[in-house]
This record gives C-alpha cells, sequence and structure tokens, in this order.
C-alpha cells in the first residue's frame, strides 16, 4: 500500500519550480508548511497559484495559498528582504534600498489576493461569509528582535509578520492563526461547504463515497445513471496534485484504466496554457475520435481557471490539441512538425503497416534525415501505449521513433540543461492493442537520458513535483468489471497458466491491487485483490443484479436479435438514451469485425433502432460507401443512434450499458495477448454495466465463468514464465 506520508504530500501543489530572486526564501517558506500541515486532513497547499482577471490583464498571485477546512484561506506573501534594506516605513508601504521595488506594500497586495479568492466564495450562497480569510506577510531574513530594534514594530499600521524564529518554530500552524490577520470572519465548514469550496479552488472534485448504508436499490437503470453523473468529470486529490503542477521537464504518468488520464492531461495542458499563454504547447492523443472530448475538456478547464472569461479557440490559440499524425485539412503532431521545418520525406514505394507502424517509420526517417528545430515548449502525449512499438527496425537508436521525434521538438527547458525538456506522456500498457512494447523511460528517452526521471537524479523535482506518477484509482469501471478484465486478459485463471501480466509487489499496488504470494517461484500460489476504495464507482449499491453478464449463443443471428431485442429494451423501458447511454462493440481481428459490425447495425435497424458507425456523415451510413469528403473521421456519435464501433475507434471512449459481441473470435484463438488485449479495453469502457457475449463453447467460455464469480478476488498458482511483464517502478 501507498504510504500516508506519501497519501498526504499530494496535498501540497508546486505549480511550477522556477529559479527566481528570492526562490530560496520562498522554498524555506513552502518546506516549512508542508512540514507542520503534513498530517492535517482537509487541507491543500499551494505554492503560487496564479489569479488572474479581466481577460488576463491583472494577476494576482499569492507565494502560498493555504486552503483548510477549519482554518479557511490563508495567503502568505513572501518576501526575502533584509533588515537593513528597510529605510523608514510610512503606513503600510515599507521604502527600501537595493531592493527590487520602493515603496513596497506586501500587506496591501496579500489582501488583494486574498480578496479575488474571498470574492469567488461569496458567489455562492453556501460559503458566502462563512469562509474564514487570513493573511500573513512571511519575512524569512528578519527577525523580530532586528525588527523592534528599528522601531518599526511601534508603527500603528504594522501589517501581521511571520518572522524567522517563527518559520523554524515546530508549531507553526499555532503561529499563523495567532498571529494572521483576518480579513473575513468566519466558521469552521461543513462537509458540503468544504467540497465547495474546494470546487471552487481546484475544480470538481469527488463527491463523497457511499458506504452502502441507507442506500437503497434503485429500480430502473436511467435513475441509476443519474445519481451516477455526479461523478463524470470530477477529480480527486491526487489528479488535482498531478494537473496543476508544472514539471521543470519530463513526467510519466501511469494510470489504471478509467483512471482519468485524458481528463488529468487536459486539465494540465490547459493549467499550463492559462499560466504561460506565450509558451507553444500540444496536447497529443492517437485515437481520432478523442479529438472533440480534448477539445470539450480543454474549454472547460480555460473557462473554469479564468472565472469564465476565456474559452479555447483551436485556430488562434497557442495550445494546440493534435492527433499523432496529421492530415490535410486538421494538423497532427508529425505533419506540424515536417510542415513547420519544410520536410518533405520522397517514397520510393508505399509505407505499409499499421497506423502506428507507418508513422513510427515516417518519424524514424525523419530523425535519420533531417535535424530537427525545436518548436514547442511542451508536449503532453495521452494513450501513450499506442505509440510504442516492438519492431526494432521501427526504433532510432534504441528509442521510440514517434516519442523521440517530440522530443527533438521540443525547446529545452532553460539554456544551462540543453538536455531537459518538458515531455510528458500518460500511459496504461495494459490497453496496448498492437504491440507488447511498454513507453518505459528507457523505451522513450533511451539509457542515458532515462536518468533524469530517477536513478542519481531521484524521484523528485526541486519544490516536491513528482517525475513519474501511478494513478491507482479507476472512477469510471465497476471493481468487479475491471478485476474481470484484468483477470481474463491477463489470463489469471487459465488453465494452462498466466499469459502476461505484472511481476511484483510493488508494481500491482501502483494500480491499486493487493497481492500475496511471490511471481519469481513457478508453482507457487498467487491470491490477487482490489479493494473497493480503490474503485469507487458506487453503482453496485443502486443496483443489486450482476454488472457483467456472459451469454453463449448457438448461431450469430440468436447473439445479434438478443442484442437487438435488449437494447429496444434498454430505450424503451429502462429510459437509456441511443447515443452515449449504449455502446455496442464488435470484437476479432479487422475481417471479423467489421463484418459482424455491419450485421449488428442490420438488425438493430430491423427493430428500429437507428445505428451509428464511427467515422460516418449520418446515421444508418457505412464510412466506406461514403466519398472521403464525406467522411467525419474525428465524430463517434451521433444523437439518437447507437453507436456500433470496433475496438481501436471505441478506445478512449465510454458508456454505461456496454454490449461486446463477438467472445467467440477471441475465445477461439485464447492464447493471443493483443486478443485479450481487446477484451480488456472494451470491457473497461463501461461506466456501469457490460453485456458480453458469443457464439459456441470455448474451453475459455467457462474461465470467464469463474472470473466473474470471483468478483475482485482471484486465486491462482504461478504455472510458467509470461509471455509479456509490464509495469516499471515508481520511484518513490
Amino acid at each position: 500500500m501507498v504510504s500516508t506520508t506519501q497519501e498526504h504530500q499530494l496535498k501540497f501543489i508546486t505549480t511550477e519550480p522556477t529559479h527566481f530572486p528570492g526562490q530560496a526564501a520562498e522554498m524555506k517558506v513552502w518546506d516549512a508548511v508542508r512540514s507542520a500541515f503534513i498530517n492535517r486532513k482537509n487541507c491543500l497547499c499551494f505554492w503560487t497559484f496564479p489569479i488572474f482577471i479581466k481577460d488576463k490583464q491583472l494577476c494576482f498571485e499569492p507565494d502560498i495559498l493555504i486552503v483548510d477546512k477549519e482554518l479557511g484561506i490563508i495567503v502568505i506573501e513572501v518576501k526575502n528582504i533584509r533588515i537593513n534594506q528597510i529605510i523608514h516605513i510610512e503606513g503600510y508601504n515599507w521604502f527600501t534600498q537595493n531592493f527590487c521595488k520602493s515603496p513596497l506594500n506586501a500587506y496591501q497586495q496579500t489582501k488583494n489576493q486574498l480578496h479575488q479568492l474571498i470574492n469567488s466564495c461569496n458567489k455562492y450562497q453556501l460559503l458566502k461569509q462563512k469562509v474564514r480569510g487570513r493573511v500573513l506577510v512571511a519575512l524569512p531574513s528578519i527577525t523580530e528582535n532586528q525588527w523592534k530594534r528599528k522601531g518599526f514594530s511601534e508603527q500603528i499600521c504594522c501589517p501581521p509578520i511571520l518572522f524567522q524564529q517563527d518559520i523554524d518554530r515546530d508549531n507553526l500552524i499555532e503561529a499563523i492563526v495567532q498571529t494572521a490577520g483576518q480579513v473575513q470572519p468566519g466558521k469552521p465548514l461543513e462537509d458540503e461547504e468544504w467540497r465547495l469550496l474546494q470546487k471552487i479552488i481546484c475544480g470538481p472534485v469527488q463527491p463523497p463515497i457511499p458506504d452502502g448504508k441507507g442506500v437503497n436499490p434503485l429500480p430502473q437503470r436511467r435513475q441509476i445513471i443519474e445519481q451516477l453523473q455526479q461523478w463524470v468529470g470530477s477529480t480527486d486529490i491526487e489528479q488535482i496534485h498531478i494537473g496543476m503542477s508544472i514539471p521543470p521537464g519530463p513526467q510519466r504518468i501511469r494510470g489504471i484504466a478509467g483512471s482519468g488520464k485524458t481528463v488529468l492531461l487536459c486539465q494540465k495542458a490547459a493549467w499550463m496554457h492559462w499560466y504561460h499563454p506565450d509558451w507553444d504547447i500540444a496536447l497529443v492523443f492517437f485515437t481520432r475520435s478523442l479529438y472533440d472530448q480534448a477539445v470539450s475538456l480543454v474549454n472547460q478547464w480555460l473557462k473554469f481557471f479564468s472565472n469564465g472569461e476565456v474559452e479555447y479557440e483551436p485556430d488562434k490559440s497557442k495550445l494546440k490539441i493534435l492527433h499523432a499524425w496529421g492530415e490535410d485539412n486538421q494538423p497532427g503532431l508529425y505533419s506540424t512538425i515536417c510542415d513547420l521545418q519544410n520536410i518533405n520525406l520522397i517514397h520510393i514505394q508505399p509505407v505499409i503497416g499499421s497506423p502506428t507502424e507507418k508513422l513510427a517509420y515516417l518519424c524514424r526517417r525523419v530523425l535519420t534525415e533531417y535535424p530537427i528545430k525545436p518548436i514547442f515548449d511542451a508536449i503532453l502525449i495521452d494513450e501513450g501505449q499506442d505509440l510504442a512499438l516492438d519492431e526494432q527496425q521501427l526504433k532510432f537508436e534504441d528509442k521510440q521513433s514517434i516519442y523521440w521525434l517530440a522530443w527533438q521538438a521540443l525547446r529545452p527547458v532553460a539554456a544551462d540543461t540543453p538536455d531537459v525538456r518538458r515531455l510528458i506522456w500518460a500511459y496504461d500498457e495494459a490497453q496496448s492493442l498492437d504491440a507488447l512494447s511498454v513507453p518505459t523511460s528507457k523505451e522513450v528517452l533511451g539509457a542515458q537520458l532515462s536518468q533524469i526521471l530517477g536513478g542519481k537524479a531521484g524521484a523528485w523535482y526541486e519544490g516536491g513535483i513528482r517525475k513519474a506518477y501511478a494513478m491507482r484509482h479507476c472512477y469510471r469501471t465497476p471493481g468487479n468489471i475491471l478485476t474481470a478484465a484484468h483477470a481474463i486478459g491477463m489470463g489469471w485463471l487459465r488453465p494452462e497458466g498466466m499469459l502476461t501480466g505484472i511481476t511484483n509487489k510493488k508494481d500491482w499496488e501502483h494500480i491499486g491491487y493487493e497481492v500475496e504470494g511471490d511471481f519469481r517461484k513457478i508453482g507457487e500460489q498467487i491470491t490477487i485483490s482490489r479493494p473497493l476504495k480503490h474503485s469507487p464507482n458506487p453503482v453496485h449499491h443502486f443496483w443489486k443484479e450482476d454488472l457483467l453478464k456472459f451469454n453463449i449463443y448457438n448461431s450469430c443471428e440468436d447473439e445479434l436479435e438478443a442484442l437487438s431485442q435488449k437494447i429496444y429494451q434498454n430505450i424503451n423501458d429502462d429510459g437509456l438514451k441511443p447515443s452515449r447511454d449504449i455502446l455496442v462493440i464488435a470484437l476479432g481481428s479487422e475481417e471479423e469485425s467489421i463484418n459482424l459490425q455491419k450485421r449488428a447495425a442490420h438488425t438493430l435497424q430491423k427493430y428500429g433502432i437507428n445505428f451509428y458507425i464511427p467515422s460516418a456523415l449520418d446515421s444508418n451510413q457505412f464510412p466506406e460507401e461514403l466519398s472521403f469528403q464525406n467522411k467525419r473521421p474525428n465524430q463517434f456519435w451521433k444523437e439518437e443512434a447507437v453507436t456500433v464501433s470496433r475496438i481501436y475507434r471505441a478506445k478512449g471512449n465510454e458508456a454505461y450499458m456496454v454490449y461486446l459481441i463477438g467472445f467467440n473470435n477471441i475465445a477461439k484463438n485464447e492464447s493471443s495477448v493483443s486478443l485479450r488485449n481487446q477484451l480488456f479495453v472494451a470491457l473497461t469502457r463501461s461506466k456501469a454495466w457490460v453485456n458480453l457475449s458469443g457464439v459456441g463453447e470455448y474451453p475459455m467460455c467457462e474461465e470467464v465463468r469463474q472470473v466473474i464469480k470471483n468478483g475482485n478476488s482471484f486465486s491462482f498458482t504461478y504455472k510458467k514464465p509470461l509471455a509479456r511483464i509490464i509495469g516499471e517502478e515508481i520511484l518513490t
């Protein structure tokens, strides 16, 4: 398990550690605050917190911001000034020499910062005049005796000050409470008030997790969806910590399916753009159907950070949301790098392979044939597992070509560290569909540069920003569906033995599992379980039937008839919306899934249900029958129609009711890691229910039934070395 100390560290958010005059003084106060508040519950602390108003024409930036359920909002302004630099004081104005500013009005500056936050709180009736507001000026280079000897303590307008000895005290919280000037009186907040305050400061926060007591099952799926919708788009303390910090170098984010990686990267990109509007930033993804979702999320976060004053304008913004590849009417990362540098590859023969293989081949050629000029200040990559390949000939000097091209296109973070660049990538190795490679630090940066993310360089950047994170909480997919997805995807209960997975306890803990047994010993009994606290989706409190159902039919016709009948009932009796509430995924190889997708669509239509095939112009159309101009490659949903997708287009999307058809296409070749990964990805698209079906009995059918029966805990014998070992240690 993660230690209590590590969990407590998440509430300390360093927005951006930068080198500036006075940094050492701010760092000293920040370290003292972290030490004092480390064991305190219900608080958040920020080192620098920008508050922009009036379309960024005015900026208030508290050096240190403390938000506490009991203490309210505390703003600390740090001044690295020495006593001999203050000549005299008139009111709140300090006249200085050999300092950056004179006169200096630190107290008024701090009050202005606090007023912006208090005013935001007072707009809500629930918080109006309830949140305590306190301000302090911290002088880490001046003692109280020095202040008194100069006669400054006798001034009528002497502000509340934390002196050098106060900062060094063991009971700093007591010193803050006793010394701080109270700008607004208030009271300790109730739970609902505290959640609203966090939302004002950080964005949507997770509602409390139901414990099941006093929760009554609901009769209709529509009612349950309405209960679950408050979870959609919410963030937890870990996501806030990662999303609101700007690392001074590369950062790796490993997240279990449904942990909110896409929401997090959109938040992080929007925050970086809001904080540094002059930066050139790229937010990159692999699945084209994620484009509209990414634009929407970035826009939501920008509006939140700007208090509704700024929206995302793709054509004008220096933050670019890019598909990994790109085409004529929509730029991508690869096409943007090539276009801005006049790179034009000559192809003697057509490039063949999967989309990722083609892209990796081209990136390798560009890296081999052209010098790359830096054009971005930060690149954030989502779905990072889909940009990593196994084939050595597609790598560039043992590094993943697509990643290395992105690295070369980045400007150094600082002139004195030319090899340190701001590349941030998020991945879930279990969701890889085409390759067994994992985008580890070494695969991305090479053996030497990967040491930036660990080794002698340590696990933390200055100021408390981690270089690598593992996100263990799954908010989207219910716990027993997630564990079933891992169990089937990795083959925990295969009679022949587990196929793929993680082989050390730390990596299991990083994705939210508890393990008993030793993977180093063949024949060892292994027990894997997932605590409910790591899968907080509360649907099981409201729905007492099975969330995951498995059915086998005698023929494909029977399977598709049953599918259509169930969806008809979902729409007409359960109150589900055809679009976004329901998703159908056809499993299998390209040929098998395309054929099954068409047959399912025709059967739905027979029942009067509109279908939508991703990238079609409209419902009840097949994209291959349309001209290029009439296709919509970014589109995944269509109002009033049920989306019927193949797995490659479904990645990154989600629905409450997910139907997986064609299980037999997996079962007949059950030893294939990539086919089992299809099933894992498909199962984890669900926010509530899954119906898995196929045709005919296969040995794997009994494995699935046993997985469903086991629930959240699995015991099996470790029989042989794995075909694929996944995982990379997250340093502490």
